[in-house]
């Protein structure tokens, strides 16, 4: 959680809590196959940070060697701190030194802070305040560092925690979320007395779903036929959506919007449907529905546009229109400021969720409040913090969907394997194998399949290991 005071809890003796931990961070850049736009803003390239963590816990078990704790994460900084006065290359120097502080500070605490995976984040997060403080005065930072960077520099380390825990025990971390295990419950991990006597695990599953719909990005920049293919990359992968649906017999599609040109972001949504319906009929699909959802990144100014966009969809489009299954953050992720747009009326005709607003509990609250119908969560933002407030988003019947960071590698399975635990959760995203296969590598002898996708979905059930699955 979004947490900026150490939250204190009795000490947990369960024999699966850890006891001593230590973490390690290795970096490594890959280049995009192809350029992705999305909120205005193109992206080429990324850096994956990847945490490392043995473990000991109270029972003498450990992680290490062949069973070390694994988390890692794509430093999406263009998303995560969209502020145009720094550069990008900056804003990853900051995230970066700020994991590698989190990661320092963790390992002096390593005996101290002893428990649950879930309760040693919570401290940790309470603790990160002087840390961020300290990188933003080294690097002459004029304005704050985005709550979003700050969770982002964490995640790994959360990950590699919560995976550590589960493989020192030979379990699944989501199998070790009961009080046995992890003794407070949501009221004492959020500090909200509305959740009193509620339990993680009774909103997690502990066994991944058998399967899940992929939801398939289709960039601004993406071409969607062969007419609109003016620089082939030539290296064996799809270069159109129309190849794609074919290749991964796709029935969910991901189309981000500009949200400030209504005429081309209806054309857009239409000539997409038109792909979509084309490559059916030559028999490419597997006679599933199509589903989309529309993401306009924070770009529409208020929700007269959300509307104007469904109108015209319905009127001229109505098939498009009825395939829409929900819509993410259509403005600014500020929700605190002066007349901060409400989603009241868009929200009662199609799911409406909050992705970059999301930064803990407060956040989700005052969405709802403003009309929002859901959440999106990513892994990006913590494993603890998609935990607690999924549990609450399925508690209070919110629509969940999770995604990803362009994620490669450990950071897609993670993410998969979060989808694949909590119920509800629509579909699951698998951008990193469009743009940036070459960060699959290495998995693709053991997880293939969650990477070359076949009829349209991921089989999540694979992601059964100790730990996070993988």
């Amino acid at each position: 959680m979004s947490v900026h005071k150490p939250l204190r809890f009795p000490a947990n003796a369960a024999p699966t809590a850890l006891k001593q931990f230590a973490l390690t961070l290795q970096s490594e850049s890959y280049r995009y196959r192809t350029p992705m736009k999305f909120g205005g803003r193109v992206v080429e390239e990324v850096t994956v940070l990847t945490a490392e963590c043995t473990a000991t816990n109270q029972a003498g078990q450990v992680a290490e060697g062949d069973k070390i704790g694994v988390g890692s994460m794509t430093m999406g900084v263009t998303w995560a701190w969209p502020d145009a006065a720094l550069s990008d290359a900056a804003k990853l120097d900051v995230v970066m030194e700020l994991a590698s502080r989190m990661a320092a500070q963790a390992n002096e605490l390593s005996g101290t802070l002893t428990g649950h995976p879930m309760e040693i984040c919570l401290q940790l997060a309470g603790r990160r305040d002087e840390l961020v403080d300290a990188v933003a005065s080294g690097h002459e930072l004029t304005s704050p560092i985005p709550e979003l960077a700050i969770l982002l520099a964490a995640s790994p380390i959360e990950a590699a925690l919560f995976d550590a825990h589960g493989k020192a025990a030979g379990q699944s971390s989501y199998s070790l979320l009961s009080a046995e295990h992890l003794p407070p419950d949501l009221a004492e991990m959020t500090g909200d007395d509305r959740y009193a006597g509620l339990r993680l695990d009774s909103f997690i599953s502990q066994s991944p779903v058998a399967t899940l719909p992929l939801y398939h990005l289709v960039g601004a920049l993406d071409p969607l036929t062969e007419a609109e293919l003016t620089t082939p990359v030539g290296d064996g992968l799809p270069e159109t959506l129309g190849e794609w649906i074919t290749r991964n017999e796709l029935t969910h599609l991901k189309i981000k919007l500009n949200g400030d040109d209504a005429d081309w972001d209806f054309r857009r949504v239409r000539d997409i449907n038109t792909v979509a319906n084309e490559t059916t009929d030559r028999g490419a699909s597997t006679g599933k529905p199509w589903w989309f959802s529309l993401d306009f990144n924070e770009r529409c100014e208020d929700e007269a546009y959300v509307l104007g966009l469904l109108d015209r969809l319905e009127t001229e489009c109505p098939e498009a229109f009825e395939r829409i299954q929900y819509i993410e953050q259509p403005t600014h992720r500020d929700l605190k400021r002066p007349n901060a747009v409400t989603m009241h009326q868009a929200a009662a005709r199609i799911p409406v969720v909050i992705d970059e607003s999301l930064t803990g509990l407060e956040s989700l609250h005052l969405a709802v409040s403003q009309g929002y119908s859901g959440i999106a969560l990513k892994a990006c933002k913590g494993h603890a913090e998609a935990l607690l407030l999924g549990a609450i988003a399925v508690h209070e019947n919110l629509f969940l969907c999770v995604q990803d960071l362009t994620c490669v590698g450990a950071s897609l399975l993670h993410s998969a394997s979060l989808s694949a635990h909590i119920p509800g959760v629509a579909a699951v995203e698998s951008n990193g194998r469009q743009y940036c296969p070459e960060g699959n590598a290495e998995w693709m002898a053991k997880f293939g399949p969650m990477f070359e996708v076949r009829g349209g979905s991921v089989p999540t059930s694979c992601l059964d290991g100790p730990g996070l699955g993988y």
